[in-house]
C-alpha cells in the first residue's frame, strides 16, 4: 500500500481555499474512486488523468486507487484538480519522488495526450499559494498571466511528461518578472466628439469624483459616443486595482488587461449576467466592470427586475451572490453611466422633431426605471441633438481626454489626500465635515433642498458633487456657486 499527499486549491469567489489530494493505492479489484464532494467534471477527472498518464509513457498501477479531497465539505469543481490527482498517482506508484511536489501546489487541466491547458480562477489561488510561501506548478500557457502576482514562483510546463522532468530538477521554480502596463490607449478622444459642451463637462465631473451619470436624449444625440469616452478621462489603475480586475476576469475565464474596463450589455441581459450568479456563483456585468465604466443604453429597455438588481451594488460597491452550497462576495467598484431617451419615439421635448407618444405613453415609458435607481444615480443630464453645422464646424481647440486626463488625477490625488476616498465614497459624518461650508450657504442649500422637495440620499448625493466641483477649482471649502451647478444636475421630477 502507498499514498500521497498533493497540495492544490478550491475556487470560491477571489478567494482559493487549500485542498489537500489525498492518492490511496491498495490491493483488491483495481478500480478509480474519488471522494470528497467533487462536481461532476472532477468525476470525469478519472479518465483524462488514466489517458494523460498512458500518452505519457507512465505505468498505470493495477491497484484498487482511491482519490480524495480535502477537506470534504467542501465543494470542488473545475479541472484544476486533474494534475495534483495525476502527480499523487505517480508519487503513490513511486514513479516521482515525493520531493518533488514537497511544499508546492498544483493546478491544471489535462488533456488525453497529457497536454496541460488553462484553468479559471488560478489567479487567486497563486495569490495565496505564494502568501504561504510555495511554488506553483502551472500550464505554460498561463505563466505570463502569472506577473499579476507579486513574489510568485512558478514552475510551468506544457504536458505532464514535462512537468515532472523539471519537478526532478534541484530549482524548477522561478520569479516572474513583475511588469505592469501603462496603457492609456484611448479609444475614443473627447475632442473628436462636435459640441455636447453640457455633456462634456457632467462627463469630467464624474471621472473626477466617481459619480454615476444618466444621460437623456432623442436618437442621435451621441449618448453611446460620449460614454465611450469616458475611461480615457479616468487615471491609469493602481498596481492592486490591475490585480484585482485581472483575478475577476481570470474567474470569467477572459485575458488581463490593464485599461479600465468599459463594459456595455445589451439590454437583453439577464440578471445573472448583470449582478452574477449561475449554479458556480460566477461575477456578472458589475464586477467585470469594477474600476472602469458599467454602460447601460437604452435604460427602459432593461427588465425593472434586473435593474432593481443594481441597487445593492451601486450602494455598497460589491455584490453578494448566494447558492445551495456557495456565497461568493465580487467588488462592484463601478461607475454607471446609463443613457436613455425620453419616450418611445425618443423625441419628446426635443426642438426640431415632433414627439408621436401620448402624455401616458411617455408616463409608463420613463416609469419602467424606478424612482429609487434614479435617485442613486448623481448626474442626470438632458441632450440635444447637435445640427449639421455643428457637426462640421468642430471646435478645433477642444481639449482632449489626455489633457483632462492630467486634471481628474490631479484632482483625484486631492481628495484621497484629505479623505482617503473619493468624494463619491464620502458618507455620513465624514461627507458633512469635508463639505464644510459657511452658515448663509448651508442655510440657502437646506431652502434650496426643501423647495426641490429632495429625498436625503439626493441631498447627499447633491454634496458629494459640489464637492467634486470644489476640488476641480481646487477650492477648500464648498461655495453656493458649487451647489447651484450641483443642484442642476438632480432630475427635474422630485422623486
Amino acid at each position: 500500500m502507498s499514498t500521497a499527499h498533493i497540495c492544490s486549491r478550491a475556487t470560491a469567489g477571489l478567494s482559493a481555499p487549500e485542498v489537500t489530494v489525498e492518492v490511496h493505492l491498495s490491493n483488491g479489484l483495481p478500480c478509480f474512486t474519488i471522494v470528497g464532494l467533487p462536481e461532476s467534471t472532477v468525476r470525469e477527472a478519472r479518465e483524462r488523468v488514466r489517458s494523460a498518464l498512458l500518452t505519457s509513457h507512465y505505468d498505470w498501477p493495477d491497484h484498487r486507487i482511491t482519490v480524495n479531497l480535502a477537506p470534504a465539505e467542501l465543494p470542488k469543481a473545475g479541472g484544476r484538480f486533474d494534475l495534483p490527482i495525476a502527480l499523487g498517482i505517480l508519487v503513490a506508484s513511486q514513479q516521482l519522488d515525493a520531493r518533488a511536489t514537497e511544499n508546492r501546489e498544483f493546478y491544471g487541466e489535462l488533456g488525453l495526450d497529457g497536454g496541460l491547458r488553462a484553468t479559471k480562477g488560478i489567479l487567486p489561488a497563486v495569490s495565496l499559494a505564494t502568501k504561504a510561501g510555495r511554488a506553483c506548478g502551472v500550464p505554460e500557457c498561463q505563466r505570463s498571466a502569472m506577473a499579476h502576482v507579486p513574489n510568485c514562483r512558478v514552475i510551468s510546463a506544457p504536458d505532464l511528461l514535462t512537468l515532472c522532468a523539471r519537478l526532478k530538477q534541484e530549482n524548477p521554480a522561478h520569479p516572474i518578472q513583475q511588469h505592469r502596463e501603462q496603457t492609456q490607449e484611448v479609444e475614443t478622444d473627447i475632442a473628436d466628439i462636435a459640441g455636447q459642451a453640457l455633456a462634456k463637462r457632467a462627463l469630467e465631473i464624474s471621472a473626477v469624483g466617481a459619480h454615476h451619470l444618466l444621460m437623456s436624449g432623442p436618437p442621435g444625440a451621441g449618448k453611446t459616443l460620449l460614454a465611450s469616452a469616458l475611461p480615457g478621462l479616468l487615471p491609469a489603475m493602481t498596481a492592486a486595482e490591475t490585480f484585482e480586475l485581472a483575478m475577476i476576469r481570470d474567474m470569467a475565464g477572459l485575458e488581463s488587461d490593464s485599461r479600465r474596463p468599459f463594459r456595455a450589455p445589451h439590454h437583453a441581459t439577464t440578471g445573472a449576467a448583470l449582478v452574477g450568479g449561475g449554479s458556480l456563483a460566477l461575477p456578472g456585468e458589475v464586477s467585470l466592470a469594477t474600476h472602469g465604466v458599467l454602460f447601460l443604453d437604452e435604460l427602459p429597455e432593461f427588465s425593472a427586475r434586473t435593474l432593481d438588481l443594481l441597487r445593492q451594488p451601486l450602494e455598497q460597491g460589491r455584490i453578494t451572490i448566494n447558492r445551495a452550497k456557495i456565497t461568493n462576495t465580487y467588488p462592484a467598484q463601478f461607475q454607471l453611466v446609463s443613457a436613455m431617451n425620453p419616450c418611445p419615439c425618443g423625441y419628446a421635448g426635443s426642438l426640431d422633431r415632433r414627439c408621436r407618444c401620448s402624455n401616458e405613453a411617455v408616463t409608463r415609458y420613463q416609469a419602467r426605471v424606478s424612482g429609487p435607481l434614479l435617485d442613486r444615480i448623481d448626474l442626470h443630464i438632458q441632450l440635444e441633438r447637435q445640427s449639421s453645422a455643428q457637426l462640421f464646424d468642430a471646435d478645433k481647440d477642444a481639449e482632449s481626454s489626455k489633457t483632462i486626463r492630467l486634471r481628474v488625477t490631479g484632482a483625484r490625488a486631492r481628495q484621497l489626500k484629505r479623505q482617503h476616498v473619493l468624494n463619491a465614497q464620502l458618507e455620513g459624518k465624514a461627507l458633512l465635515r469635508h463639505c464644510a461650508m459657511d452658515s448663509s450657504v448651508q442655510r440657502w442649500f437646506e431652502s434650496a433642498s426643501d423647495r426641490l422637495n429632495l429625498s436625503a440620499r439626493s441631498v447627499h448625493r447633491s454634496l458629494r458633487i459640489a464637492r467634486t466641483l470644489a476640488d476641480m477649482e481646487e477650492h477648500e471649502r464648498v461655495e453656493e456657486p458649487h451647489l447651484m451647478e450641483a443642484l442642476s444636475y438632480r432630475p427635474r421630477v422630485a422623486n
